[in-house]
């Protein structure tokens, strides 16, 4: 797997959009190794009772009802690369079907840059919990990026098993959002299909990016809420070592993740967990929850610095 080879692919680019998909997924496993994904079946099992553990203790702790998807992966880097790359097609479809100037350019350009964005994200993703936006259907689905899990781990000096199982606790606190909230990922689509499509006729709508952002931000701060609540053990020197590691990397690795947008989801964890912890110092967790009731019960932007004023708009559920 070399940059020679996915630089062959980008400049191999074809069709009539202005992304080559099956170009992208090639250029991004081509410039990315695949990791070792040689598991024992105890291994692959205790993936498994991890989530379920993780399922029957969030849902303690919340008061949530919510089921864990189906679909539960333990995926290499490039099988990472493969579900994403569909997802990333059917959200970015409207820009593919916009005409350019000197087509064949910017479709080399959109297809490298793209590529380039996958590879980079999978060699540093985890776990993921991915509703599947966009689909046409309601299937959701649990990823765990195995070689990057021990990877980080052994960076991090933390037992693989703890480490493992803090990153299933992390994905199912999502499936509990989105079980407890059938409307979030229609929500989220919505809002993602606006301002793609805005893009694609050359406008930048930020209301629409701006109000995906704020309910992105509710949904990172509440999973870190409930990861405190429910993790069974110490966690202080988990969350203290990821969160440097969400701060740090080489200036090279600072830019990419600026670029990509991956220091604005460290400032959703940070800003979302704010918000939720002087909700819950009001209100309880259960009470915290309130926020998935209902779309006009989520924080507006103005809310999530100011957690009296949503306090104060949205009432407790009656008993």
């Amino acid at each position: 797997m070399t940059l020679i080879e996915s630089a062959r692919h980008v400049a191999d680019a074809s069709g009539d959009g202005a992304i080559d998909w099956t170009a992208v997924a090639d250029a991004a496993k081509a410039a990315t190794a695949p990791g070792s994904l040689d598991l024992s079946e105890a291994e692959a099992e205790a993936y498994a009772a991890d989530i379920r553990e993780a399922r029957a203790q969030l849902r303690d702790v919340s008061g949530l009802e919510f089921n864990v998807p189906d679909t539960v992966e333990i995926q290499n880097r490039h099988h990472w690369v493969d579900a994403n790359v569909e997802t990333f097609r059917r959200a970015f479809e409207p820009l593919n079907e916009r005409a350019s100037y000197l087509p064949g350019v910017a479709r080399s350009l959109n297809t490298a840059t793209t590529a380039g964005a996958l590879a980079f994200v999978s060699r540093h993703v985890l776990g993921q919990y991915d509703p599947l936006l966009l689909a046409d259907n309601t299937d959701h689905a649990l990823y765990f990026v195995h070689p990057n899990v021990v990877r980080v781990a052994d960076s991090l000096d933390v037992a693989f098993p703890r480490f493992r199982r803090w990153i299933a606790f992390h994905e199912v606190t999502h499936a509990a959002e989105f079980g407890a909230a059938p409307w979030l990922a229609d929500h989220l689509e919505e809002r993602l299909e606006d301002g793609v499509e805005a893009l694609g006729d050359g406008d930048i709508r930020r209301e629409a990016f701006q109000e995906l952002n704020v309910a992105m931000t509710a949904v990172e701060g509440y999973a870190e809420l409930l990861m405190d609540e429910a993790f069974d053990g110490e966690y202080a020197d988990l969350r203290a070592k990821l969160d440097a590691r969400r701060k740090g990397g080489s200036p090279l690795t600072k830019l990419v993740k600026r670029a990509l947008g991956l220091q604005l989801k460290r400032e959703q964890y940070e800003r979302g967990r704010r918000f939720f912890q002087a909700v819950a110092a009001e209100r309880g967790v259960a009470g915290a929850g309130r926020v998935w009731d209902d779309p006009e019960f989520l924080p507006t932007d103005e809310e999530l610095d100011a957690p009296r004023l949503w306090l104060a708009r949205v009432p407790e559920r009656a008993e």
